[in-house]
This record gives structure tokens, sequence and C-alpha cells, in this order.
């Protein structure tokens, strides 16, 4: 048997993004799952402790991610944490979320930075 195409193949077209009134926004995951399966499927350590807090490091152990429920900070509205550090073991920069601040986002924000794997910008 022999099939022969009788016209020619056509992707369907991808369907138009929907009115800004109609999009669900990113609103409600607070838990630490988006982030950790990220981090995780990128080869970083990730654990938890006791008190249901996760602690993650990258493999160089230069990036520091904390989902930090039941700490001090958290109580203050600062839920996430991020530090970056030189090789020298300073500070670079760091930069924490709230507790309303969307798990996918935060993933999202790490996924932008792992993307980037040198320090220096283009456009400098």
């Amino acid at each position: 048997m022999t099939l022969t195409a009788t016209a020619p193949f056509q992707p369907l077209a991808e369907l138009p993004p929907p009115a800004l009134g109609e999009r669900e926004w990113l609103l409600e995951c607070h838990c630490a799952r988006p982030v950790t399966d990220l981090l995780k499927s990128r080869g970083w350590d990730v654990v938890a402790d006791l008190d249901c807090n996760v602690h993650c490091s990258s493999p160089d152990q230069r990036v520091y991610v904390g989902f930090l429920p039941q700490s001090r900070e958290a109580a203050g509205g600062e839920l996430w944490h991020i530090h970056v550090t030189d090789k020298d073991g300073t500070t670079a920069w760091r930069q924490t979320f709230g507790p309303n601040t969307p798990a996918q986002a935060v993933a999202g924000f790490l996924a932008a930075l792992i993307a980037f794997p040198t320090r220096y910008c283009m456009c400098v």
C-alpha cells in the first residue's frame, strides 16, 4: 500500500491571545512546588527542614533560594529569599518576595536568572 498526500500539510493557526480583560493572571499558588520542581530539574540541592521551610542551593553554591513560611521574616512579609554571592563569598544582591507573590512568578524570575549564565550585561 502506498500513501500519498492529496493536500499539503498546514499546521493549525495559533489561537489569538485573550483580550487583557479576559486573561487569568497568576494569583493563587503559594506553595514551593513550582520553584522546587524547576530547581531540582536544573541540578540544585533542595532540602526541607522540620519547620516546613525549604532551602535550595545552586550547583556552584553561589545562589540560595529559601521558601521560609515559618520564619520571622515571613511574618514581616518576606516569604521567599534569594541571595546571590560573588566568588569571594560576599553578597552580590538579594531579592525577596512576599506571601502574595505566586510561586510561578518566583519560578519565572529564577528561570530568567538561570538562563543568563554570565554576570555581564551585553548592553554595557
